[in-house]
């Protein structure tokens, strides 16, 4: 029995090697399964001896299918196009090699060799990484990259385009992305509706867009739809047949939209437009026909309308103020303009440019000073274009050399004085002329706050014909003025 003991003990501890190993493989398998990468093993003749899970997904290949099977034998069967096991074994060292399956998907393989101490290959290890999101993404990045130099060039393009029409100003990044939508849309027929704080420059826009249309050699016509009186607006806008109604002329008359035949229409403050001329604003967007007052037939006409507003047409269209499918009409092409404040690369350069076009018109040689440019570019425009506008003019007058300095400029004291702050002076007062300058300054300021006639009289508690007549009369006496001050500063 004695004899018996060790050959049991040998039995037991092989029995125990073998569970060791069996656990073992067993690990290193669940390793291998829980690889990302896939895995495929060779032995030293290429003969397929280990294939995981991840491998199976990335190739589309079956283990079963490989399994046992020789690579040169695949390759041949055109299982695979090429082998990274077969051109490790060839080179005796490490191959990195990019493989499409037919699963669609890319991978990188790097294939290595075990060598023995006898210089004998005895098994090849490939690792098979799936690389095609990165490929996809790579591609994206590309074609992101190519977008973003088509994009560059065509801001480019505009630039040049800007800059040659002498009408434009845009240089801020944030302006030229707001033009990029307007020159693709340009030289289209589309109903284009901008948008943007009052005094943005739509109406600018309106002409750029106009400038690089196919209708570029036919009419513009602008119609300020606030300024019209609203007993006229029908009229105005569509005209009337002879003897429509009392004071009309003998022969009738055309309509803005009739005089923009074959051109295009820019329609500014559209948001104000009546409910009745609304009505008929759809008919010419939808029907391309116009019916004048009086008219028992409708006319055709081939238009391009452009409109703008500072107003939110949404909530008027919520609050039954605005005609909802006048608005979807409308709302083909929205345009946001953005404020100056939010371009503050455009200050400068449009400062520039109105008094470049000032000293033209009247023959100055006057220019911004350092600390007049600093000022500019400090303040935040709340009346945006408009107000730098009247802000550089106003400086230009008030200089009394070429350069132009901070105190010419006067941004923070555009406010009229109030009537109680004055202190009167020993020498005679010219009474009218004070109330009118001060009735004055009150109408324009109105105006500009509201860019509508009807709610700049209301807000100033005038009828609107009122408001109209004395605002044609101070703007023709100021224009008066100023053509002889600059006469005599011209003489002198």
């Amino acid at each position: 029995m004695k004899a018996e003991e060790p050959a049991r003990y040998e039995s037991w501890q092989s029995e125990a090697l073998f569970a060791d190993m069996q656990d073992v493989l067993a690990k290193f398998n669940a390793v291998l399964e829980s690889s990302y990468d896939g895995i495929y093993i060779t032995d030293g003749d290429a003969n397929t001896i280990m294939v995981n899970k991840s491998y199976e997904a990335v190739s589309g290949l079956r283990r079963e299918d490989v399994l046992g099977r020789n690579m040169r034998d695949l390759v041949k069967e055109g299982v695979m196009d090429f082998s990274g096991t077969i051109l490790a074994m060839e080179n005796r060292g490490t191959v990195t090699i990019e493989q499409k399956f037919k699963t669609g998907k890319r991978a990188v393989i790097t294939s290595t060799p075990t060598i023995d101490q006898h210089g004998e290959i005895v098994m090849v290890v490939t690792n098979v990484r799936d690389i095609t999101e990165i490929h996809n993404l790579r591609k994206q990045l590309v074609r992101k990259e190519e977008l973003s130099k088509k994009q560059l060039s065509e801001i480019e393009i505009i630039r040049k385009q800007i800059i040659g029409s002498g009408s434009m100003v845009a240089v801020d990044g944030t302006m030229l992305r707001t033009m990029l939508m307007v020159n693709r849309v340009a030289h289209m027929d589309t109903v284009v509706l901008l948008l943007g704080e009052t005094g943005v420059g739509k109406e600018m826009v309106a002409s750029y867009i106009h400038q690089n249309s196919a209708r570029k050699e036919e009419n513009l016509i602008k119609v300020n739809c606030g300024a019209i009186p609203e007993h006229l607006m029908e009229s105005e806008l569509f005209g009337y047949e002879r003897g429509s109604f009392t004071g009309a002329e003998k022969e009738g008359k055309m309509g803005l939209f009739e005089v923009a035949n074959k051109g295009t229409i820019f329609l500014d403050e559209v948001g104000d437009l009546p409910m009745d001329a609304q009505v008929k604003l759809l008919r010419v967007v939808q029907e391309k026909e116009i019916q004048r007052i009086g008219a028992t037939r409708p006319r055709g006409i081939d238009v391009r309308i452009l409109a703008a507003t500072n107003r939110d047409l949404e909530a008027m269209v919520r609050e039954n103020k605005f005609r909802k499918d006048l608005y979807y009409r409308l709302n083909v092409f929205p345009i946001t303009v953005p404020p100056l404040r939010e371009r503050p690369g455009d200050i400068l350069p449009l400062a520039e440019s109105i008094l470049a076009q000032l000293n033209k018109r009247y023959g100055f040689k006057k220019e911004l000073s350092q600390t007049a440019e600093l000022e500019l570019q400090s303040y935040s425009w709340p009346g945006n274009v408009r107000e730098l506008r009247n802000v550089v003019e106003r400086a230009m007058i008030l200089s009394a050399e070429n350069s132009i300095q901070p105190r010419d400029l006067a941004i923070y004291k555009s406010r009229p004085p109030e009537p109680g702050a004055v202190e009167l002076p020993d020498h005679p007062l010219n009474l009218k002329g004070i109330l009118e300058a001060l009735e004055s300054s009150y109408i324009e300021q109105a105006y500009q706050k509201h860019r509508n006639i009807r709610r700049a009289a209301k807000s100033l508690s005038m009828d609107a014909a009122t408001y109209v007549r004395k605002r044609k009369k101070y703007a023709e006496r100021d224009s008066v003025k100023s053509k002889a001050s600059f006469r005599n500063e011209t003489n002198a």
